[in-house]
């Protein structure tokens, strides 16, 4: 057998543990395939064949063959044997990826040395993958694990693909944030986080703040047009939820993120801007929710030493409460999506939805070029009052372990838009029917009471504010009248929640919401269809 070419398949017979195997690389299809092969007979691939594409593949080593433990059977008898290992991923259960090891034998060195020099090149043409990445790691999120599990599961991982890594394991709050504002980031393919959607959050803010710095943009003003960073971020999950990995690899294990982050995946997601009178309180890419889940995290808040507990004592607590609160709703439906939040089509890896939808909110951005987005909008928004238990926006479907579905189980992650989702005042009984849903498999908007609608820009004030604004006129015009939350005496409720946004309360009941298109990316593939 000859040299091979660029673009021609090498192929030839190889051990793999006792049996002889046909093995062939495909540069053009990318593709490791081996399958046992008689010494007589046929030599086709049959349905049993084993295949790896060279992008899910970690590195290729020489291997000793004097330290192989498994060398047994028939390559103990070559009189001199060499071997190569391939590490590559390998998939298993509920979506994760699992680090796998397949040797091959042979007892022709050169030959040996033709295929790990082949697949090593071809690995060396991945540009997507990472060479250099800086990682934070948060000993302190969900149960104090982060540095553990990133030592014990992600390191070696990182280690047998080449990459280097800068850590800093963070002290405070922020710390994170603030570094990626201070420091030169071009030296680094990638961001890390391990920890929680905590940890994820501010290294978010960080990456974000710091692109639109540079481009001269102001994040404060509600209509900025935010620019796309092109460093991406991986999360290795080690929080209490981990909703954003859950979401967007289909599993909250290590190794799972790891090995995506390692073949060099790359994941657009949709960001959502929240401004109050014209600044920026924060950016969200989950779930934005007020009532009941802004409740729930204002009084875990207080929790923190009852551990990962207080979310369920808190989440009782408010359920029992039973609040509602009164409001006003105005939104801009968007049109430009190709689907909808009840269509039952989940977002995917390589998802059609978002691709078609980015595509027909770039044809939408042309035509405001024009001037036509104003009158466009005056036409278009749409305005909902009423008494609400809670009103929740998500960016992608907020799925956990617990709720595998997740609160909005068709939202995507990169179509430009987020699912609203307005629950009236119901009985607490069909409140109950409602959140029970997030666990199952049945509809949850299927109730008189639950409205949903996608879109691209949402605006949110609460009654208490609208009536403290009436207040203020009034009490301009009576300069002697007392307002009634300046009373001593009065008992009346201030009927006002807070936002629960990604897991961080806003104070502020009044928010104008924007969602900005794939502005950021993720070392993620996206969740697979099931094999």
């Amino acid at each position: 057998m000859g040299a091979m070419g660029a673009a021609e398949p090498l192929q030839s017979v190889l051990w793999v543990k006792q049996e002889r195997c046909a093995v062939s690389l495909e540069p053009a299809r990318a593709l490791l395939r081996w399958w046992r092969s008689p010494v007589t007979g046929p030599c086709a691939p049959d349905a049993n064949a084993c295949c790896v594409p060279v992008s899910e593949i970690i590195a290729v080593e020489e291997t000793d063959v004097h330290e192989k433990q498994s060398s047994s059977g028939r390559w103990q008898k070559m009189e001199n044997p060499f071997a190569f290992t391939v590490h590559c991923v390998k998939r298993a259960r509920h979506h994760r990826w699992k680090w796998a090891q397949v040797t091959f034998w042979s007892a022709d060195e050169q030959l040996c040395h033709l295929w790990l020099q082949t697949l090593r090149e071809l690995l060396e043409s991945l540009t997507s993958r990472p060479k250099r990445l800086l990682v934070f790691i948060n000993p302190f999120g969900g149960k104090g694990q982060g540095k553990h599990i990133y030592e014990k599961k992600v390191a070696p991982l990182f280690t047998l693909a080449s990459i280097t890594t800068e850590i800093i394991i963070t002290e405070h709050a922020n710390q994170a944030k603030e570094t990626l504002y201070e420091i030169n980031t071009d030296s680094y393919d990638g961001i890390v986080c391990v920890g929680g959607d905590g940890m994820f959050s501010e290294v978010l803010h960080g990456v974000i703040g710091r692109t639109q710095r540079n481009a001269g943009i102001d994040p404060n003003h509600p209509r900025a047009v935010l620019v796309p960073s092109t460093l991406r971020i991986g999360i290795i999950p080690a929080g209490s939820t981990d909703c954003v990995c859950y979401s967007t690899v289909g599993t909250n294990d290590a190794e799972t993120s790891a090995l995506h982050i390692i073949v060099g995946d790359s994941l657009a997601i949709d960001v959502s801007s929240v401004h109050h009178n014209s600044t920026l309180l924060r950016y969200s890419v989950s779930l934005l929710g007020y009532g009941f889940y802004g409740d729930l995290i204002k009084d875990s808040e207080k929790k923190r030493w009852m551990g990962l507990v207080r979310y369920d004592f808190s989440g009782l607590k408010t359920f029992l409460s039973h609040q509602y609160y009164e409001g006003t709703v105005s939104f801009l439906p968007a049109q430009h999506t190709v689907g909808s939040p009840r269509d039952k089509k989940p977002c995917r890896a390589g998802c059609f939805v978002c691709r078609q939808s980015k595509q027909q909110l770039e044809e939408e951005q042309k035509k405001a070029l024009y001037g036509l987005e104003n009158a466009e909008e005056m036409e278009e928004w749409q305005v909902v009052c009423g008494k609400f238990l809670a009103i929740n926006a998500t960016n992608m479907s907020c799925a956990c372990p617990r709720s595998p579905g997740g609160m909005s189980p068709a939202a995507h992650l990169g179509d430009g838009s987020s699912d609203l989702i307005l629950i009236r005042k119901c009985s607490r009984f069909n409140f109950l029917r409602f959140l029970v849903r997030h666990t199952n498999q049945d509809d949850q908007f299927d109730f008189t009471f639950v409205e949903v609608y996608r879109v691209k820009k949402f605006q949110f004030t609460s009654k208490h504010v609208e009536d403290e604004d009436s207040d203020l006129k009034e009490h301009g015009k009576q300069p002697f009248g007392q307002m009634c939350n300046d009373s001593p005496i009065c008992s009346c409720s201030t009927s006002r929640s807070s936002w629960n946004c990604d897991g961080e309360v806003l104070y502020s009941p009044a928010i104008e919401v924007r969602v900005h298109c794939q502005l950021v990316r993720l070392f993620a593939r996206g969740i697979e269809e099931k094999s």
